[in-house]
């Protein structure tokens, strides 16, 4: 594994080929610039010691090992621009690092604040949960001048669309802000298999996060989840198939699939809430219809109060085309 002290940049330690290499333990006395500042100390730490486990870090915070201008902090504590901050020596077994390639997305917008690209179905936005990286890592990997590059916010690996990316603390501290008072509004594309009637449904369940017996995350409708609303319009009816646009009021997890999933509506092609026969049916082309082998699910619009400039900015990301020629295909069969 890494250690806290590859970040003073001491160069690693010779070791013999049947030992482990290890870094040579350093104190580092870290100068907080204006775009670490406002966040915890505990997330500044886990941020810059990548592979370094939470339990370790959270043990010499504890400790009064970190201190912050001389002085004992605890996990809590919010660092300002200026601070000086004493890292420890640790000294911990480093494993093989694995490349991240770098990569480049479709971008919408990009100036000295933000970064918005349309991401792709099929690729996370960060690693975790049996996937090495996402966006976010193949983005650092190809801007290693990039200064500070964060998620805003998060999309499911199979949806796609709109992806929202700070390149400001300043900017990121602003966007989570409107996201908290409800001033940043999401729209997505979703297509459903049902009977669906009304051209504009309210659907208000509370979702519960919970977790397989393997780990997955999902989440289920339940009494003592958390409050969550999600407003649907009607765009078109294709026979037993619709296609809509859904309006965030929250954001939980998987909250569009599972408000949709629970009401009778499952979104073609969900591998999680939806309905599996179904999906494998639409996997195949038939007669006019064309194939789809993803979810239809996508951010085609957001719309924001500029961090700088302070005005509105409205961005939106055409459905991709296996979802464009799916929906064709759907109006060529119901003609």
């Amino acid at each position: 594994m890494k250690d806290l002290a590859r970040f003073s940049g001491e160069p690693k330690q010779s070791t013999s080929p049947s030992s482990p290499s290890q870094v040579s333990p350093q104190v580092q006395l870290i100068t907080i610039s204006e775009e670490e500042a406002e966040q915890r100390i505990d997330n500044f730490l886990l941020r810059i010691c990548k592979g370094v486990p939470k339990s370790h870090i959270y043990r010499v915070l504890r400790s009064g090992e970190v201190r912050v201008n001389k002085g004992r902090i605890d996990q809590t504590y919010r660092l300002k621009e200026g601070d000086v901050v004493r890292v420890p020596p640790v000294r911990v077994a480093e494993k093989t690092v694995q490349t991240v390639p770098g990569a480049e997305f479709k971008i919408l917008l990009e100036d000295n604040h933000l970064l918005i690209i349309d991401k792709p179905a099929g690729v996370a936005v960060h690693g975790g949960s049996g996937v090495s990286y996402g966006v976010i890592e193949q983005l650092r990997a190809a801007r290693p001048q990039a200064k500070f590059l964060e998620l805003v916010h998060r999309l499911d690996r199979d949806t796609s669309g709109i992806l929202m990316l700070a390149k400001k603390r300043s900017a990121l501290t602003n966007l989570h802000e409107q996201i908290r008072d409800g001033q940043l509004d999401k729209r997505y594309f979703a297509l459903v298999h049902g009977d669906w009637q009304n051209p504009r449904q309210h659907i208000k369940l509370p979702l519960f996060k919970y977790s397989t017996p393997d780990g997955e995350r999902r989440v289920r409708v339940q009494s003592d989840g958390q409050p969550s609303h999600t407003i649907f319009n009607l765009i078109r009816k294709y026979d037993s198939f619709a296609l809509l646009e859904a309006e965030l009021k929250t954001g939980r997890t998987h909250q569009i699939r599972v408000h949709l999933a629970s009401s009778g509506f499952p979104i073609v092609g969900d591998d999680k809430y939806g309905d599996f026969g179904l999906n494998r049916v639409l996997q195949k082309p038939d007669g006019t219809r064309v194939a789809l082998k993803r979810m239809f699910l996508h951010a085609h619009e957001i719309t924001f109060i500029h961090p700088e400039s302070g005005k509105p900015v409205t961005l939106n990301a055409p459905l991709p085309s296996e979802c464009e020629q799916f929906v064709k295909s759907l109006n060529k069969a119901s003609a």
